[in-house]
């Protein structure tokens, strides 16, 4: 392979560099981590190709990732056995940069594609271009869009497993309280601020009052989602962070403004009740009429049998769909001296989950391959054929190294507003500080 290079000058096998790098992932990540091996892996005999792979999976994603390995490990006629060693979530990327600086890294492993512009940058990722033709990849096999989140620089760093995009789930007798439900129980709104408004404001005049028809926490990263994905949503800098040359901040602009009043009117008109510290919770137990939350959580309603409810793509406030998501990638950590053998072996094993991610998707998530979402299996699920159409409209954040870190201290921006201590203008005011700021402390760190 070639040497991976560290701002395009210093080799990561030198130990300088690889401690800058960490230093520099360290910036986004907290210490820690625990890992255990998946319990249903068999010690592989001497005749089996042992391929060792990193998951932060955990409940029923590690479960449901765990079954589709021993399918593998019992299918396969390459004589490879896959070992999932399931990570702390919390610690994941700390653990995984500490191995790959120090030559410890599994053979794969999952990195989301927010994690990308740290990763890409630093080199702790392979070049699949070349691997993956001779493992049997055929990239025209993915929605591009999703695709799209794993390329740096024209090269593939990751095979694409899915997207994990923000979903609108109902309680359907809420609803139908409301008069707010179709003959096919789908959702009567209107397009539009206007439109959503009424929506939500229908359903407050039905429902008792200990109802929220929204339901969103204050505190933490949820409203920051809402705002990105309705902001996404404009033609005039949607979702725009930055200058296009990406030396200044851009974000406060009038879009990003008008988008954020909206999101904060949800608050301050009540259409979110205030003080919901578990959103998932207030929906499963019927106190919420509905949630805009990731896909992630149809799995955990399914499992409340008191629960009637629906899931579609959000709402669609302004000029075209878009809606805030992540992806799972399967990438190859960075090694000084790789195993071919392995490395094609472990794409192979990627390629294949990807094929079948119509049994992935029973975590909720949306599988990348077009033909698992075309396919009688995924169309057979309950709700996900549902919102699957969103994945067209994914908007994944900026493709920044310090981009984490960013939105860490944006965040707390808006916990502010949401205790009505700020505005939204002061929140954006904020926002073009924090990333000047970080902007500048990058380019520090070059420079150094």
């Amino acid at each position: 392979m070639e040497a991976i290079h560290l701002s395009g000058r210093q080799r990561l096998g030198n130990q300088a560099a690889k401690a800058t790098c960490f230093l520099l992932l360290l910036s986004t990540c907290t210490v820690g981590c625990d890992s255990k091996k998946d319990p249903t892996f068999d010690e592989p005999t001497a005749s089996k190709l042992r391929i060792t792979f990193w998951t932060p999976f955990s409940g029923g994603d590690g479960q449901f990732m765990a079954e589709l390995i021993q399918q593998y490990n019992n299918e396969n006629k390459d004589h490879v056995k896959i070992e999932q060693i399931n990570n702390n979530s919390g610690d994941y990327y700390t653990k995984l940069s500490t191995a790959i600086v120090t030559e410890e890294a599994p053979d794969i492993a999952i990195v989301h594609s927010a994690k990308y512009s740290q990763y890409a940058p630093a080199g702790f990722l392979t070049d699949l271009n070349a691997l993956a033709i001779e493992a049997g990849v055929h990239w025209d096999d993915f929605n591009q869009t999703i695709l799209q989140s794993t390329l740096a620089d024209n090269k593939h760093l990751g095979i694409p497993l899915d997207t994990h995009l923000e979903v609108m789930y109902y309680n359907k007798d809420w609803l139908r309280l409301a008069g707010l439900l179709d003959e096919k129980e789908k959702p009567i709104m209107a397009s539009g601020e206007a439109g959503y408004l009424e929506f939500l404001e229908k359903i407050r005049a039905s429902v008792p009052s200990n109802v929220t028809p929204l339901a969103e926490p204050n505190v933490r990263i949820d409203s920051f989602w809402i705002w990105y994905s309705f902001y996404n949503q404009m033609n005039q800098d949607g979702g725009r962070f930055y200058t296009d040359d990406g030396k200044e901040a851009a974000i406060d602009n009038p879009s990003a403004l008008k988008s954020l009043e909206f999101v904060n009117s949800l608050y301050t008109k009540k259409l979110i009740l205030p003080n919901i510290n578990d959103q998932i919770q207030s929906f499963v137990k019927g106190t919420a009429a509905t949630l805009i939350s990731g896909v992630w959580g149809t799995g955990t309603f399914e499992q409340a049998s008191d629960l009637h409810f629906g899931v579609t793509k959000i709402p669609q406030i302004y000029d075209h769909p878009a809606s805030w998501g992540d992806s799972h990638t399967f990438s190859l950590p960075y090694h000084e001296k790789p195993d071919k053998q392995k490395q094609l072996a472990a794409l192979k094993f990627a390629n294949w989950v990807a094929a079948h991610g119509a049994s992935w998707a029973k975590a909720g998530h949306i599988p990348a391959v077009k033909n698992a979402v075309a396919s009688e299996e995924f169309q057979k699920l309950k709700y996900r054929p549902d919102y699957a159409s969103a994945a067209d409209d994914v908007k994944y954040f900026p493709n920044q190294p310090r981009q984490g870190t960013i939105n860490d201290e944006i965040v707390r921006e808006f916990e502010k507003m949401m205790a009505g201590q700020i505005t939204p203008q002061e929140v954006l005011q904020n926002a073009q500080k924090i990333i000047n700021t970080n902007l500048q402390i990058q380019q520090n760190t070059i420079a150094k």
